[in-house]
């Protein structure tokens, strides 16, 4: 298996002799609006992608957790064709739908691809009234013959839906989309620091990898303060916190 982080959650992944792209997010550097009310006012994505995008659409299949701009947008919406193949959640259909997308496959539970097993996982995008408003968000689980089994969990807080999730599938690989995004008021979002070990200490038995850091302005978590929070925890052999377009292979 092999995992490339792009930028935020957009990842290339190889798994089976299949390239999956996941979450793509396309637009260049400072082109979309600021989350308001946050310390860092600059203009989204913060970075810009480390190689052009339209190499990054030559893939087999495409995995979207959510449609959140920033997992979803507009450019890459126009770039992909129309035709390929599309695994997703079902809440996200007629959206989708609307973009023109014509293959798309939206697990309730899971579905099967190319001797790939793919389940669909639950989350929690925050709490209270703003978590509700962020609507559904879904992890997803890939199992496959002579590879490892990889969870990633998506745009979730640690919650009862990931520790199940970790329970149920107990995968070699965990993917945490972090950055402990946080609006002007309310609870963060995404991933914590303290998400991450607790997440850790809870299941020993997964490696880490944490992305969906350093891209979005509500995300206030570096890599250099999780990196120092993770060797003082002492967790590093556990954790992983790639740069972009770092490539990892297991």
């Amino acid at each position: 298996m092999e995992i490339q982080l792009i930028r935020h959650a957009t990842m290339l992944l190889k798994i089976n002799q299949k390239r999956f792209l996941v979450d793509p997010m396309f637009s260049p550097k400072n082109t979309l609006e600021a989350i308001p009310g946050v310390a860092n006012s600059n203009r989204n994505p913060l970075t810009d992608l480390p190689k052009d995008a339209a190499a990054l659409i030559n893939v087999d299949a495409v995995l979207v957790t959510h449609t959140h701009r920033d997992h979803f947008d507009h450019t890459a919406i126009e770039m992909l064709p129309k035709d390929i193949l599309m695994f997703g959640q079902p809440s996200d259909a007629e959206k989708l739908a609307e973009h023109g997308f014509t293959n798309t496959k939206l697990p309730l539970e899971s579905c099967a691809w190319n001797e790939i097993l793919i389940f669909r996982t639950n989350g929690k995008h925050g709490t209270g009234d703003i978590g509700e408003k962020m609507g559904p968000v879904s992890g997803f689980v890939l199992r496959s013959p002579q590879e490892p089994s990889l969870y990633i969990a998506g745009d979730s807080i640690f919650c009862d839906d990931v520790e199940q999730a970790l329970e149920k599938y107990h995968p070699d690989i965990t993917v945490v989309f972090a950055g402990a995004a946080q609006f002007s008021s309310g609870d963060p979002i995404t991933m914590t620091k303290q998400d991450i070990c607790l997440l850790a200490r809870k299941a020993p038995y997964t490696k880490i990898i944490v992305v969906h850091m350093e891209s979005w302005n509500h995300c206030a978590l570096s890599r250099s303060e999780l990196k120092q929070y993770i060797d003082e925890e002492k967790l590093s052999n556990q954790i992983y916190v790639p740069n972009d377009g770092e490539i990892m292979i297991f």
